[in-house]
């Protein structure tokens, strides 16, 4: 089986900032399996001509299932910066998600308490500070709709486990193709692809004054060809077995 190939967006000595595709894991996959950390060192180690093992370390994680752009740090000080910001909320993650219905109201913020439920293997909401519970919190605005579902973008002000998949089923708008939260429809022919994406990252550069803004697009207009023709292409139907 060829090895997935990798999608640079941004790199420097401290960063590399990568296009994720639906389906590869970020890392913890098996011995011998591909993931984004396996294909991203192979990517340095050859391009470098690196001997040994190449530092690359994961400040932020993508579910499998969910593609876009993905930080990583080349180095360890800048993994313990990056990975600071992440949890102090200092870095500005946007994403586009798919969903069946539209939301109302259009334009909101969304709050809750959510606590992972182990033998079923997803989140759940509870009751507020239910012990072991986190306070989850995003943003949302309507883009437009399209054929298969509305179109929204998402902030997220909290960092959760499955947060914009629980917070946006949970309104009664799943994400297309998220069958563990409710959605009834197929994104694409892929058994685990859902219509979420991290389209953004604003943050601090771990050597420099000024912001860094990396985008997979210039605004929705432009969302990236491939996945735009992802949402042209889906049909209506039922999602997969």
């Amino acid at each position: 089986m060829p090895k997935p190939s990798l999608d640079v967006l941004y790199e420097d000595n401290h960063l590399l900032v990568v296009n994720k595709p639906a389906g590869l894991a970020t890392q913890g996959v098996i011995e011998g399996a591909a993931s984004v950390i396996t294909v991203a060192k192979e990517y340095l180690k050859r391009k470098y001509k690196k001997p040994g093992n190449v530092y690359l370390g994961v400040v932020s994680r993508l579910d499998s299932t969910v593609s876009g752009l993905l930080v990583l740090a080349r180095t360890s000080k800048a993994a313990d910066r990056l990975t600071k910001q992440f949890q102090s909320g200092a870095v500005e993650k946007v994403y586009w998600a798919l969903i069946e219905r539209p939301p109302q109201p259009p334009d909101g913020d969304l709050a809750h308490w959510v606590l992972k439920n182990d033998r079923q293997r997803r989140m759940e909401v509870v009751p507020p500070r239910t012990r072991g519970s986190q306070h989850a919190r995003l943003s949302y605005r309507t883009l437009r709709k399209e054929k298969l579902g509305t179109l929204v973008e998402v902030r997220l002000l909290t960092g959760r486990k499955h947060q914009i998949r629980l917070q946006l089923a949970t309104i009664h708008c799943p994400i297309i193709g998220d069958r563990k939260y409710g959605s009834r429809t197929a994104f694409t022919d892929q058994r685990n692809c859902l219509a979420l994406r991290a389209s953004r990252h604003r943050a601090p550069h771990d050597a420099r004054a000024e912001r860094i803004r990396v985008l997979t697009a210039a605004d929705v207009e432009a969302i990236e060809p491939t996945w735009r023709a992802q949402i042209a292409a889906t049909k209506l139907g039922p999602g997969p077995p």
